[in-house]
C-alpha cells in the first residue's frame, strides 16, 4: 500500500513538473524576440510616377466649376464626389463624418456696405455690393459677396482713421506717439502683414466700434503684371473674403474643445468663443479711394503710405471741406449652427494598422477656389489615386494611411479640429504624423516647407527624388533648384525650413495634441516679391484658369508638390524605421534658446534686477541634445529583425512630439499647448518659437506691473526648461 501511495504521488510531481515544463516553454516561445525573415521591397519610386500633372489638372477642372461655400448644399455634393471617387480608387473605406457648427453668411436681403453720410443723414457714397464677376462666370449662382464672417451686425456711424495694417505696433504708434485715441471711431486697416482676425482684436482693444478691411496694391499687386484676367493681380474691384475669429485653437465657437455633435453641451450664440464684438467689412481699392482721399489729420508716417493715389492722412474725420460727413457701417451678417461634413478615407497598414499617417486638406472654398483650397484638394485627389493604383496591384503600407477632405477650415478650422476633438485620444496613442495639404501653390518660383524640426531630414530626401518643375531645370533635382532659390542662412548650407504658425489645419494635430507635422506649397520669392500672400486671395478671380493661364500652365509644380507630400506621407506610413530625426530637433532647440535670450537681453538692467537666467534652458537644451545623439547612435545599431525593439524606438519617436505638449496650455491660450511652437498672439500666421517667453517679454518695457511681468518670464523659462529635460528623457534607453 505504502508503495502504490509513493509511486502515485511521483506521477503527480512527473505530471506537475511536465505541465510547468510546458508552460515554461510556451512562455519562453512568445517571448522571445521576434525577428523578420524577408525585406519589403520599396515602392516609393513607382508611388511618384504615379502622380502625374495632367491628372491634377482634371481634378482642378471639375472641382472648381461651381462656388462650394462651407454649408452649403454644393460643398456636400463635392464632399460626396470625393468619397465616391475615393472608394472607386480603391481605398478600403471612405464616409462622411458630419458636424454641427457655428457659420456665418451675409444677409442676403439686406446687403453690406459702407456708406459715407453727410450731416442729414443722407448717403453720399456707397460701396460696392458684390465683385464683377469673370467672363465665363457670369451665369453662376450662389456666389458669395465679399463680408467677413462672424462679423457682428451693426449700423455705426462716426469718424475715420487710418491706422496703416492694424497691427499692434501700428496701434501703439497712433496712441503713444501721435496722440490719436480710436475710442468710438471706426478705423480703415489695410490687409496684409497679419491675419485679419488679430487687426479685428486690436481695433477693439482700441475701442473702435467698427474696421473697414481694404486690399492696397502695394499689397496685393506684383509689379509690371496687369489684373486679372490679363493678368494675376487683384482688379480694384476685387475683395478679400476671410473670417475675423480669434479662436486660438478652440474650433466651433459653441463648444470649445470638444467635438460638434448631437449631445454635445453649447454655448449660446452671444456666448461662442472668438467672435467679435464689433462690425466688420472688406472692401476694394476702388472703394478705399473714396474713403481715404478727402482724409484729415496728420501725414502719416512713411512707411504708412500705400500704393493709391491719395494722401494716406490718418484722421481722425476728413478734411475741412468735408468735416461734417461721417462714414456709415451697414453690416447685417448672421451667424448659425450649419451642418459640415468632412471625408475620411483609410488604406489598413499591413503590419502596424493600429499607426496611422495623416494626409490632410481643406476643400470648401470662399468661391471657387482655384488657389485656396483646390490646386491642395486636387493634388490630396491624385494622392489617393495613386495609393489606390499601387494597392490594386498589391501593395499595402506598413502603418495605416488616413486621407483627410476637411470642411469650413475657412471658418475656423473647424472641420479638421472637430474630428481632432472627436479622436484626440486615439490620435494621441496612435498618430504618428500629419501632413497638411491646403493650397499647393501660391507663387511661381520655389518650393516652401513649414515643419517640426524633426522632419527636416526626411524633406530634403524626398525632394533629393523629385525633378524640378521649372524650364531649363529639367536634369536637376527639386533640392537642387530649391537650395539654389531660397538657401536657409549663411550658417547652414540647405533650404530654407520655416516653422508652422496656424492659419491651416494642421492646428489641432501639432499644437493642440503634438502630432508630428508638416506643409509643402510652391511659394513666390520672398527677398523680391513683397505682395502679402497672392494677389487674388479669395476673391471671385481664384478660378481654374488663373491656375493654367498663370500659375501653373504644365500643372508640373503642382505635380512636384503633389510627389513631395506624398512622398512624405509615404516614407513615414512605410519605413521601417520611422523617419523623424531628432538630432535635427536638437539643433533647432538650441538655435531656439539662443534667439529667445538674445530678445530678452535687450533689458539688460532688469534682467539684472529680477534675477533672470536661462542657464536652465540651456543646460536643458544640452540635456535634449546629448540624448538625441545617443539614441541615434543606438538606431544605428539596432537589430532591425527584431520587431519588439524596432517598435519601442519607433514609439519612441512617435511620441517625442508630444512630449513638448503642457496639458495646461499657453496663459490665456489653452487649446495652443505646444511649448515650443505656437502661432503669435500678435498674428495668427506667424509661428514663434517658445512662446510663453516670447508672450510674456512682448512690450514688457511698458508693463503696468514690471515685478509681476518678469515673475511671468521667469515662470515661463521654467516651464520651457522642465518641458525640453522631460522631452530629453523620452529618448534614454527603455528600461
Amino acid at each position: 500500500m505504502g508503495s502504490e501511495n509513493t509511486l502515485v504521488r511521483l506521477l503527480k510531481w512527473i505530471t506537475v513538473f511536465t505541465v510547468l515544463f510546458f508552460i515554461g516553454f510556451i512562455i519562453g516561445w512568445y517571448a522571445r524576440p521576434v525577428t523578420e525573415h524577408h525585406e519589403e521591397p520599396d515602392h516609393l519610386q513607382e508611388f511618384l510616377d504615379e502622380i502625374h500633372a495632367e491628372n491634377i489638372k482634371q481634378h482642378l477642372r471639375k472641382f472648381t466649376r461651381l462656388p462650394h461655400l462651407a454649408g452649403t448644399q454644393q460643398n456636400l455634393q463635392v464632399a460626396e464626389q470625393i468619397r465616391d471617387e475615393w472608394l472607386a480608387f480603391g481605398l478600403d473605406s471612405a464616409e462622411l463624418v458630419w458636424y454641427d457648427v457655428l457659420l456665418s453668411y451675409p444677409n442676403r436681403t439686406c446687403p453690406n456696405y459702407i456708406s459715407i453720410v453727410d450731416q442729414h443723414g443722407d448717403e453720399m457714397f456707397n460701396s460696392s455690393l458684390s465683385e464683377p464677376v469673370p467672363e465665363g462666370y457670369e451665369h453662376v449662382t450662389d456666389i458669395v459677396p465679399p463680408y467677413n464672417a462672424f462679423s457682428a451686425q451693426g449700423r455705426p456711424q462716426g469718424d475715420l482713421v487710418y491706422v496703416n495694417y492694424g497691427r499692434t505696433e501700428d496701434f501703439f504708434k497712433l496712441e503713444r506717439e501721435m496722440g490719436i485715441n480710436c475710442t468710438g471711431k471706426i478705423v480703415i486697416a489695410r490687409y496684409g502683414k497679419i491675419f485679419r482676425g488679430n487687426k479685428v482684436k486690436n481695433a477693439v482693444l482700441a475701442g473702435a466700434k467698427g474696421i473697414i478691411l481694404f486690399s492696397d496694391p502695394s499689397d496685393y499687386s506684383a509689379k509690371g503684371v496687369e489684373p486679372y484676367p490679363a493678368g494675376w493681380n487683384l482688379p480694384g474691384g476685387g475683395a478679400q473674403r476671410g473670417n475675423v475669429l480669434n479662436l486660438n485653437g478652440a474650433g466651433d465657437p459653441l463648444t470649445p474643445g470638444y467635438p460638434a455633435k448631437e449631445y454635445t453641451y453649447r454655448f449660446k450664440l452671444e456666448e461662442g468663443v472668438g467672435l467679435p464684438k464689433i462690425p466688420v467689412h472688406p472692401i476694394g481699392y476702388h472703394d478705399a479711394v473714396h474713403l481715404l482721399k478727402n482724409m484729415g489729420g496728420a501725414s502719416p508716417p512713411p512707411d504708412w503710405k500705400g500704393a493709391l493715389n491719395v494722401s494716406y492722412r490718418i484722421g481722425p474725420g476728413f478734411t475741412d471741406d468735408f468735416i461734417l460727413n461721417k462714414v456709415r457701417m451697414n453690416i447685417h451678417t448672421y451667424n448659425q449652427v450649419t451642418r459640415i461634413y468632412n471625408v475620411i478615407g483609410r488604406i489598413r497598414g499591413a503590419r502596424e494598422p493600429d499607426r496611422y499617417v495623416i494626409l490632410g486638406g481643406h476643400r470648401d472654398a470662399w468661391v471657387f477656389g482655384g488657389i485656396d483650397p483646390v490646386s491642395g484638394a486636387a493634388v490630396v485627389h491624385e494622392t489617393v489615386r495613386a495609393a489606390g493604383a499601387l494597392k490594386q496591384r498589391g501593395w499595402r503600407p506598413r502603418r495605416s494611411l488616413i486621407f483627410a477632405s476637411w470642411d469650413a477650415e475657412e471658418f475656423g478650422l473647424q472641420g479638421s479640429t472637430e474630428w481632432a476633438e472627436e479622436n484626440a485620444i486615439m490620435l494621441q496613442e496612435r498618430a504618428i504624423a500629419y501632413i497638411n495639404a491646403d493650397s499647393a501653390i501660391e507663387g511661381m518660383y520655389t518650393l516652401r516647407v513649414d515643419c517640426t524640426p524633426s522632419l527636416h531630414t526626411l524633406v530634403y530626401d524626398i525632394t533629393k527624388l523629385v525633378m524640378s518643375p521649372e524650364e531649363g531645370e529639367e536634369r536637376i533635382s527639386l533640392y537642387e533648384s530649391w537650395h539654389k532659390r531660397d538657401n536657409w542662412t549663411n550658417t547652414r548650407d540647405a533650404p530654407r525650413i520655416s516653422k508652422l504658425g496656424s492659419g491651416s489645419d494642421f492646428e489641432a494635430y501639432f499644437i493642440r495634441l503634438g502630432i508630428a507635422s508638416g506643409r509643402a506649397r510652391y511659394t513666390k520669392n520672398r527677398k523680391t516679391e513683397r505682395y502679402s500672400s497672392y494677389p487674388v486671395y479669395h476673391s471671385v478671380y481664384e478660378t481654374f484658369e488663373l491656375v493654367e493661364r498663370f500659375y501653373d500652365p504644365s500643372f508640373r509644380r503642382l505635380e512636384a508638390v503633389g510627389q513631395v507630400r506624398a512622398g512624405l506621407v509615404f516614407r513615414l506610413a512605410d519605413a521601417l524605421i520611422i523617419p523623424l530625426d531628432c538630432k535635427e530637433y536638437a539643433r533647432s532647440l538650441t538655435q531656439y534658446a539662443n534667439t529667445i535670450q538674445q530678445l530678452t537681453l535687450k533689458h539688460p538692467e532688469a534682467i539684472q534686477h529680477y534675477g533672470v537666467t536661462f542657464e536652465g534652458l540651456f543646460s536643458a537644451v544640452d540635456n535634449f541634445t546629448q540624448a538625441a545623439a545617443d539614441f541615434h547612435q543606438r538606431l544605428d545599431k539596432l537589430d532591425t529583425k527584431d520587431v519588439l525593439a524596432v517598435r519601442m524606438v519607433n514609439d519612441q519617436l512617435m511620441y517625442l512630439e508630444r512630449a513638448f505638449i503642457d496639458p495646461l496650455g499657453l496663459p490665456g491660450r489653452p487649446f495652443y499647448r505646444h511649448v515650443v511652437f505656437a502661432p503669435s498672439s500678435h498674428n495668427k500666421y506667424a509661428g514663434e518659437s517658445f512662446p510663453g517667453i516670447y508672450d510674456a517679454l512682448f512690450d514688457i518695457e511698458n508693463a503696468a506691473d514690471p515685478n509681476r511681468a518678469w515673475d511671468e518670464v521667469k515662470r515661463q523659462i521654467s516651464i520651457a526648461t522642465v518641458t525640453v529635460n522631460s522631452a530629453a528623457n523620452t529618448l534614454h534607453p527603455v528600461a
